[in-house]
């Protein structure tokens, strides 16, 4: 058989059996071909067919506490995924190091497409403050959407507070250099960002205080033992509407239905003001874009189905749905823009 094999196909063809044996290896090499396009096709980044995704559950990591803002968006939206993908999409709260354990933890994982992230603007806001981060907020993930946004944070004082304006709070702030302080939930959050670029704006100096989280801090500012701080809009009008705290001003370019009265810190004077918290979706670095792309599509129809909608109007939010390479730009410059503020705040703290 091997003399055979290393014979040309056209002196296998003379005679009849010949021809039945330039045939079968037709046949051979043919089938042979298309063995080798199926394994290439299953060596593939992250070991997928193009047809076989998904074929199991899928996991988001939310590192951050149950019952937080990017717990509530992704419960929202998962039903609606796991329809549109066949799969069930289970949430996985992963707490640690203000977001850093949960985060680091699925940048290490294949590049399967089973497992994804789903954290706020801390993903690039946070890691220039700490040292201690062991990944890369841009290199290290696939960049799927920016899936929703808030209207900003509001400003929030006690509600027996003497400033009963933003103006009257910043000339507080003015003759007392040092006396105020302002609560924050953690170096980079989106509590902290925002009061260091007021007082940066308004040429104040106004005393940070850090807290573990937003309930701690929100409870000593309702108690009068801090002065002001920026929470999310949801958490702000249940207190403000209970009379417990006041807001003075949202941190958006544009003023939120949910607490329409409120001004926008632009229009207040600080002009070009607008700090607002956003919600993505990742995945570890090298996910095959078809499979980026079908879990993007799904995002964008489950963000526009109404009872989605409805869930992010009690929340204050609205969907945004952005295209993965658009998503990966906006990605690099925010975390180009967190080292700026983070290298002003704590000189050396950028990478």
């Amino acid at each position: 058989m091997s003399k055979l094999l290393a014979q040309p196909v056209s002196q296998l063809a003379k005679g009849g059996r010949g021809r039945s044996l330039a045939r079968t290896l037709t046949l051979l090499a043919s089938l042979l071909m298309a063995s080798c396009a199926m394994a290439q096709g299953a060596a593939a980044p992250g070991g997928i067919a193009a047809t076989d995704y998904p074929n199991k559950p899928i996991r988001v990591v939310v590192p951050s506490p149950p019952g937080g803002p990017p717990d509530l968006l992704m419960r929202a939206i998962a039903p609606k995924l796991s329809a549109s993908l066949g799969q069930t999409v289970i949430v996985e709260i992963r707490l640690g190091a203000g977001g850093l354990v949960g985060t680091a933890y699925v940048s290490k994982l294949p590049p399967d497409g089973y497992t994804w992230l789903f954290t706020t603007a801390s993903h690039v806001s946070i890691p220039p403050f700490n040292e201690n981060v062991t990944y890369d907020p841009v290199k290290d993930f696939t960049h799927v959407s920016l899936v929703a946004q808030n209207f900003g944070q509001v400003l929030v004082v006690p509600a027996d507070s003497k400033a009963t304006t933003f103006k009257e709070l910043i000339d507080q702030a003015v003759r007392a250099p040092g006396k105020l302080t302002y609560a924050h939930a953690g170096l980079g959050t989106a509590s902290h960002i925002p009061a260091e670029i007021m007082k940066t704006m308004t040429g104040t100096n106004i005393v940070p205080v850090p807290y573990k989280g937003v309930a701690e801090a929100t409870n000593d500012v309702i108690a009068g033992r801090d002065d002001l701080f920026f929470v999310g809009t949801q958490i702000a009008q249940q207190y403000v509407q209970a009379g417990r705290l006041r807001a003075l001003a949202i941190t958006g370019a544009h003023r939120w239905k949910g607490m329409s009265q409120v001004p926008t810190l632009d229009e207040l004077g600080l002009s070009g003001f607008n700090v607002v918290n956003w919600f993505g979706l990742w995945m570890p670095a090298g996910v095959p874009a078809r499979i980026v792309d079908r879990v993007q599509t799904d995002i964008v129809r489950a963000i526009q189905d109404p009872d989605v909608v409805a869930q992010f109007d009690t929340l204050g939010l609205e969907g945004v749905g952005m295209r993965p390479a658009d998503f990966a730009a906006f990605v690099a410059r925010e975390s180009a823009t967190a080292r700026d503020v983070a290298s002003t705040l704590t000189p050396g703290a950028d990478k």
